[in-house]
C-alpha cells in the first residue's frame, strides 16, 4: 500500500484468573465508567499496565470536534524503528498544544512489510484495554456496488489496538444519542480512526459480574493502533482531548505517552499448533435436564393457537477449566487459522476478560436474496445477501438498530421470542449473539458474536452457542447441535476433555 511520505490534515492481564460466576445480579445497576487514575491496576494476581482515557459520553451531541486531523510520516523498513519514532513524535506533542478545545488527532508510521496484526497485539501482553478484528476476506471485483471508499483497495486485513483515546461505555440501552457522541470524532477525511467494540444481546437484562466492564455497549478508539494490509503495515497513534469531557490536551498526552512506553518495539509470531490442551473440567448452564424443560416449553408456547412465536433461540454457556493457562490472543489465533469465511474478534476493557469469536460472514453484497450454503469447519449455514444505499449518516445507527437482533440468534417475532428468552435462559448472554465490530467515518462493519467466548489468560472461559427451535425440534438433537457449535471454538485450540 502506498502511502504519501508528507502530513495529510483536514479539520472539520498475564496470571492464573479464576471461572466466572454464573449468576445474575437482581436489581444491581453499575457505575456508568470508572476511568482509572493511575497506570497500573491489578487483577486476578496479575499486572495490568493501563492507562486514563476520555468518557467520550460525556460530550456535547451539538457537532464535531473542532479539528481532525491524520498526519503521515515517512515509512520505515521494521516495527522496531516504527515504534522507536512514534514515541518521538508523540513526545513532541507536549509542545504543540493546539488552539482548539476539542479534537481528535492520528499520527501514523507505514512499514514496509507485511506483519500480522495478531502477532504484534500478542507481543503486548500487559496493555488494556485492547481490540482485535480481522478483515473480510473478499474479492474487490466481486463487490456488486461500487465502492464508497476511495481507498477501497486499500482494504485492512486485520486490526490490533491497545489503550483506548477515548471510550464509550454506558449500561443504558445503546441510543442515538450515544451513536452522536461516537459519530462526532469521525470523519471521511481520517477514515482509519475507529471506533472498536459491541453491544449487549438484551440491555434490558441485568448485568452479571463477568460482563459488568463492558456495560451495555463498549467501544473505544485505541491509542496506539497496529494495521496490518495485504503487502504492508502501519503503526500509529491516536490523541483525543475535549474540554467538553473535562480531558484536556495534557491529560491527553500523558495518557498516550504513558502508553506509547510500554509497547513493545518487537513482535513474536504467535503459535497457532498448541499441543492437545486437555479440559478438567466443563459446566453447563443449563444442564441437561433443564434444556429439555426448556425446549419442551418453548415447543409448547410455540404450539399455542393465540401464539405469534414461530422461532425462539435458545443458548448454552459452558464453563471450561483447563489444564494449563489459555491466552485469549493465542486462542483467537488458532481461529484464525482455519477461519476461513469467518471474522475473529477480541475486545477486551481495562480490568476484564476478553470476549473473543470466530464467527460466520458473507464475502460480498448483492441485491437478489439468493440463498446459499456457507460452509465452515464442522458445520454450514444458509445465507442470503441484501444490498442498499444509506440516505443520510444517521441510517447507520437506523440499520443496526433495527437488525440487532436478528432472527438467527433471538427468533421470530423479535418481542415474543426476547421475552422467550429473558424467562428461560439462566444466565446472561452479554455481548453474545450482539454486534460487534466498528464505526468509522468512511464506512462501518459488523458481525453477530457467535461462536465466542468469554475468557481471560488462566484456567477459565465460558464459551456460548445457541440453536433455533421451530416447532417439531427435539431437544436432544438441539443440544447435539449445541456440541457441534461450540467445538469450533474448542477444537481450533485441542482442547480435549482429560
Amino acid at each position: 500500500m502506498s502511502i504519501p511520505n508528507k502530513a495529510i490534515s483536514s479539520t472539520s492481564p498475564t496470571g492464573p484468573c479464576v471461572g466466572f460466576a454464573q449468576h445474575l445480579s437482581p436489581g444491581r445497576r453499575i457505575p456508568t465508567l470508572v476511568i482509572f487514575p493511575g497506570r497500573w491496576r491489578r487483577r486476578w494476581g496479575g499486572v495490568v499496565c493501563q492507562s486514563p482515557a476520555m468518557d467520550g459520553c460525556r460530550a456535547d451531541h451539538g457537532g464535531a470536534v473542532e479539528t481532525m486531523e491524520t498526519r503521515t510520516f515517512p515509512a520505515v523498513p521494521t516495527v522496531g524503528l516504527a515504534t522507536e519514532n512514534l514515541r518521538g513524535l508523540v513526545a513532541k506533542l507536549k509542545s504543540e498544544k493546539p488552539a482548539f478545545s476539542s479534537g481528535i488527532i492520528r499520527l501514523q508510521l507505514p512499514i514496509q512489510r507485511h506483519i500480522k496484526a495478531i502477532d504484534w497485539l500478542c507481543s503486548q501482553p500487559l496493555l488494556l484495554p485492547r481490540i482485535f478484528f480481522s478483515g473480510r476476506s473478499r474479492a474487490i471485483d466481486s463487490d456488486p456496488l461500487p465502492a464508497v471508499s476511495s481507498n477501497a483497495h486499500h482494504r485492512l486485513a486485520s486490526v490490533a489496538g491497545v489503550g483506548s483515546a477515548v471510550v464509550f461505555c454506558r449500561h443504558h440501552q445503546f441510543s442515538n444519542s450515544d451513536w452522536a457522541s461516537i459519530k462526532r470524532l469521525l470523519s471521511k477525511k481520517c477514515p482509519l480512526i475507529r471506533a472498536y467494540g459491541g453491544i449487549r444481546f438484551d440491555s434490558r437484562a441485568n448485568i452479571s459480574p463477568e460482563w459488568e466492564p463492558f456495560g451495555s455497549f463498549y467501544f473505544m478508539v485505541p491509542q496506539v493502533e497496529f494495521d496490518e494490509f495485504e503487502d504492508d503495515s502501519i503503526l500509529a497513534a491516536t490523541v483525543a482531548w475535549d474540554h467538553a469531557c473535562s480531558w484536556t490536551w495534557e491529560n491527553a498526552v500523558e495518557s498516550l505517552q504513558s502508553t506509547i512506553e510500554q509497547v513493545s518495539s518487537d513482535y513474536v509470531n504467535v503459535q497457532r499448533d498448541l499441543p492437545q490442551i486437555s479440559i478438567l473440567s466443563h459446566n453447563h448452564v443449563p444442564t441437561k435436564t433443564f434444556w429439555d424443560h426448556a425446549i419442551n416449553r418453548a415447543l409448547q408456547v410455540i404450539d399455542q393457537c393465540d401464539s405469534d412465536l414461530t422461532k425462539v433461540v435458545l443458548a448454552r454457556s459452558t464453563r471450561i477449566v483447563t489444564s494449563v493457562d489459555v491466552d485469549p490472543i493465542t486462542w483467537v489465533a488458532c481461529l484464525q487459522k482455519e477461519g476461513k469465511n469467518s471474522y475473529q474478534f477480541c475486545v477486551q476493557p481495562s480490568n476484564a476478560p476478553a470476549f473473543i469469536g470466530n464467527t460466520a460472514v458473507c464475502d460480498a453484497v448483492v441485491v437478489e436474496p439468493h440463498k446459499s450454503v456457507r460452509k465452515l469447519p464442522r458445520i454450514q449455514h444458509l445465507y442470503a445477501q441484501l444490498a442498499g444505499r444509506l440516505r443520510t449518516k444517521d441510517d447507520e445507527f437506523e440499520i443496526l438498530s433495527t437488525l440487532h437482533p436478528t432472527p438467527a440468534v433471538c427468533g421470530f417475532p423479535t418481542e415474543e421470542a426476547r421475552d422467550l428468552i429473558a424467562e428461560t435462559e439462566l444466565f446472561d448472554r452479554g455481548m453474545y449473539a450482539g454486534p460487534v465490530g466498528w464505526f468509522g467515518g468512511e464506512e462501518s462493519e459488523f458481525a453477530v458474536g457467535i461462536r465466542s467466548a468469554l475468557v481471560e489468560t488462566g484456567l477459565g472461559a465460558l464459551v456460548y452457542a445457541g440453536t433455533g427451535i421451530v416447532k417439531g425440534s427435539n431437544p436432544s438433537l438441539e443440544w447435539d447441535e449445541l456440541e457441534l457449535k461450540i467445538s469450533q471454538v474448542t477444537r481450533s485450540l485441542k482442547l480435549e476433555l482429560a
